[in-house]
């Protein structure tokens, strides 16, 4: 808009138009305030996400493991006690990161192994991608990535991320960095020759971000740690909490890995590890509070799966590990903080999980819904305000398995060979967490409901879905470096 001010001047004279040029300079002024106060006040974002953590593995579910760190932040937070994931890892970070149910674009059934050509589809947004348009200009991504790596343009930096710190692929060594005989870690595009053990340098790297963009808020921080996933490998000054006596064999080898980290037994090997994870956002936790942004930083934590098989973790009182959709292999220890936003200090039995994260953050940062494809996550947003008390949903969970409300199905011959079940079970999820009371013959009519929905989720046929495990795996050469080139 042009004004005329020489014309103001002859008509209402020099100290009227004074005094309209103040006012309109109040306002510009006003509304330049208003705009970087409303950038301001987004929380900066920092999701922490473990790896293979079991349910029973955490202090604030009686585990003898030390994680006082993570107990604090549940005492402080709001405990997301039905908070469900995939039963494997590549497929939980899909949907954590698109907000829709992974099978959609052909990745449910299993990882990226280092040899695949598989990568997320490039016509899903990302996380960041929305981020970056509510005005979070610092977008981090610290640690396992695990969602492809063929081709640059599934890497992170091509995926929303303007920072990438840790590997591409998953069962890496902690002390080497090695996968397939090659070094995977990198800084941004560069490869990263930074030694030390691979939990310590993802706190390290979290912990100076904090620093560097405290006064540049908001930001928004990724941090996904490749512990406890195997290969089994702690610190020495760790193992010592839990006894470690050098005198005594250690593990031993196991698919040409060394001794270096092994302690006595998985389970004194596997806790070294969890309280090393434990320590390190305990770091990141005290960084937030010593910038002075913990009030306005919005904290979240989970596991993208169960305790593996066989891999020192625990299910506690839950039924199943990794790779089976009962809930020792999909429900997660999960916790939510942001003083500024909600209060803490409570648990909730809302029927949550990874699909949630991204339309629930829209609604944080008060972006709308633009996305190019149907989200399958809900905003939880009033659930944790207690605007709401809870919401009805269903939540499919993979292979014939879905929730909804109370209630959860799993079907038998559902195409999950680990699962084992010889009829359909059919449960009062949140009245009986070990899944031990089939309740298919009391409720017909809701169990032929819950059939119905997840016979919709299951027909679904992506164009491209990722080859089984071992496909391309006789014969392959890891790049050097992992240096990825390929466009």
């Amino acid at each position: 808009m042009k004004i005329n001010f020489e014309f103001m001047k002859n008509k209402i004279g020099q100290g009227k138009t004074l005094a309209i040029l103040f006012c309109i300079a109040l306002a510009f002024s006003s509304c330049k305030m208003k705009s970087q106060q409303s950038k301001a006040e987004k929380p900066n974002i920092i999701i922490i996400l473990a790896d293979d953590l079991g349910w029973g593995d955490v202090g604030f579910h009686g585990s003898e493991i030390m994680t006082p760190n993570l107990d604090k932040l549940a005492g402080e937070g709001v405990i997301l006690n039905h908070f469900y994931t995939a039963p494997v890892c590549s497929p939980t970070r899909a949907g954590l990161m698109t907000g829709r149910y992974p099978n959609r674009f052909g990745l449910r059934e299993t990882v990226v192994p280092p040899w695949s050509e598989f990568g997320v589809d490039l016509d899903e947004k990302s996380l960041p991608a929305y981020l970056k348009a509510a005005g979070y200009d610092h977008r981090v991504a610290l640690g396992k990535w695990h969602l492809g790596h063929a081709k640059k343009e599934f890497l992170p930096l091509e995926r929303g991320f303007t920072h990438f710190y840790g590997h591409y692929n998953g069962a890496i060594d902690y002390f080497t960095h090695i996968r397939e005989g090659e070094l995977d870690w990198h800084n941004d595009w560069e490869t990263s020759r930074d030694k030390g053990y691979s939990t310590d340098l993802i706190s390290d790297e979290a912990v100076r971000n904090i620093k560097e963009f405290s006064k540049d808020s908001p930001f928004f921080m990724y941090v996904a740690y490749n512990a406890p996933h195997g290969p089994l490998q702690a610190k020495k000054e760790d193992l010592l909490l839990y006894g470690f006596d050098e005198s005594k064999p250690t593990i031993g080898k196991k698919n040409g890995e060394g001794s270096r980290g092994k302690g006595n037994t998985q389970r004194q090997t596997y806790s070294a590890m969890v309280t090393n994870m434990d320590r390190g956002i305990g770091r990141i936790l005290d960084e937030l509070k010593s910038q002075g942004i913990e009030n306005n930083t919005l904290v979240l934590f989970f596991s993208d799966n169960g305790a593996a098989p066989e891999g020192g973790g625990s299910s506690g009182i839950l039924r199943g590990t990794k790779f089976q959709e009962w809930d020792g292999g999909v429900r997660s220890s999960a916790v939510i903080k942001w003083p500024d936003g909600f209060k803490g200090g409570k648990r909730i039995e809302q029927v949550t999980g990874y699909i949630d994260v991204l339309p629930t953050l829209m609604d944080v940062v008060n972006i709308e819904d633009n996305s190019p494809k149907p989200l399958d996550g809900m905003n939880i947003l009033p659930v944790l305000t207690s605007e709401k008390e809870e919401f009805q949903r269903d939540f499919y969970l993979g292979y014939g398995s879905i929730l909804f409300d109370e209630w959860k199905l799993v079907k038998s011959n559902s195409g999950n060979n680990r699962m084992k079940n010889k009829e359909d079970q059919f449960f009062q999820i949140l009245v009986d967490p070990t899944e031990s009371q089939n309740k298919k013959s009391e409720f017909p009519s809701e169990y032929k409901d819950l059939l119905q929905k997840v016979e919709s989720y299951d027909s679904i046929k992506p164009e491209k879905s990722v080859p089984p495990y071992g496909e391309g795996r006789k014969g392959f050469k890891a790049p050097k470096d992992w240096k990825i080139v390929k466009d």
